[in-house]
């Protein structure tokens, strides 16, 4: 074999590994993903259960997400909109 072909069969190599590990550390993450769906999908399950409203629940868990000016701007623009449909 020539220094080219060898070369050329450790990089082909070198690559399927690499790209097996990559496909394997995404198959891992997913199945954490899951995991935690399925422990989040409990919560609101229990919270349900305990009478909480999940929709309020999930409105708050997204707007703690943003910091406070992101919420204000949000709340500006919805009274807004509420005011020129006549709702406020």
């Amino acid at each position: 074999m020539a220094d080219d072909e060898i070369t050329n069969e450790t990089a082909q190599t070198v690559a399927a590994g690499q790209l097996r590990a990559f496909i394997e550390r995404i198959e891992r993450l997913e199945e954490d993903k899951k995991t935690v769906s399925d422990d989040i999908k409990e919560v609101y399950a229990e919270l349900k259960g305990n009478g909480y409203d999940t929709k309020a629940v999930r409105t708050l868990v997204r707007l703690r997400k943003k910091d406070q000016a992101e919420r204000q701007e949000e709340e500006a623009m919805l009274d807004l909109y509420k005011a020129a449909l006549g709702m406020a």
